[in-house]
Order: structure tokens, then C-alpha cells, then sequence
């Protein structure tokens, strides 16, 4: 866990650079950029797409190791991301585009994903990736905001 914390501290930038080093990290199944990228916090959680809330450092690392098993990468990208930032947090709403490998070859999935970062004495950190299932075809939003700008 020391070598995360180490890590954690040499990322600069702001919760955008966090997203961008956590997409990449998961596409390189590298555990250890994944790791720096969250708070070094006891409350931190992560929710997969289907799976219960996993609470802790030591949890949330474990479930991506899992993943990772014998060299696998999760190939997931952030596609139309929604933003609320303040001066010590963010939220980032997105959808996640993910290839899933199937036995006709790989095909798209789609996932809704919810992204808080918090600014730490270490700089920006994520403190909550909760994710829940799309559907097999592109995701629709629904927003009150108008579509004609006048």
C-alpha cells in the first residue's frame, strides 16, 4: 500500500487528469497507477456494475486485481461526460464505453458511471466510482435542458 501512497503524491493536474490516469491505467491493467489515483481515505468506495459497495483501499484494490487477473485490461472509454465542479470537488457523470469480448469478437457494452474526485493535500483523488449497467445499444439521455438555443 506504500508504494500507491508514493505514486498518489507525484500526480498533479486537476479531476480531469485523475479520470484520464484511472481510464488509462484500467485499459493497461497497471494496478498501481489505478491505486494512486484514489483518496487516501478510509471511506472511499466503488461500486461495479452489478456488485455490491466495496468500502476501503484494500477492497477496491482487490476487486480491480480481479479483474486484472492473468494480465487482463478492462478496455473502457469515457464517452459524454457531465460536469459539477467546486473549488475542493467534482462530479463527473459519463457513459462508459466498454469492448467486451465475445465469442463472435469484440463488441461494445455500454456502462453509466458517476466519478467524485475531492482536492487532497496530495492534490485531486477520486473518492467514488460507481458504475451500473447500460443497455447493449447506445445509451439515450434524458435532460431538461432545451435542445434549440435561442
Amino acid at each position: 500500500m506504500r508504494n500507491s501512497k508514493l505514486q498518489a503524491a507525484s500526480l498533479e493536474g486537476d479531476a480531469d487528469d485523475v479520470e484520464a490516469a484511472f481510464y488509462d491505467a484500467l485499459q493497461r491493467g497497471d494496478i498501481e497507477k489505478l491505486m494512486a489515483c484514489w483518496a487516501d481515505e478510509d471511506d472511499i468506495f466503488c461500486i461495479h456494475p452489478g456488485g455490491p459497495r466495496v468500502v476501503g483501499a484494500t477492497a477496491i484494490r482487490a476487486t480491480f486485481e480481479a479483474m486484472f487477473g492473468d494480465g487482463g485490461r478492462v478496455r473502457a472509454w469515457p464517452e459524454r461526460v457531465r460536469k459539477i465542479v467546486s473549488v475542493a470537488s467534482a462530479v463527473h457523470t459519463l457513459v462508459e464505453r466498454v469492448e467486451v469480448l465475445t465469442a463472435g469478437g469484440p463488441t461494445n457494452a455500454w456502462v453509466i458511471a458517476t466519478n467524485v474526485y475531492q482536492r487532497t493535500a496530495q492534490g485531486w483523488r477520486m473518492v467514488a466510482h460507481h458504475a451500473s449497467p447500460g443497455t447493449t445499444s447506445e445509451i439515450q439521455e434524458v435532460s431538461d435542458a432545451p435542445s434549440v438555443l435561442h
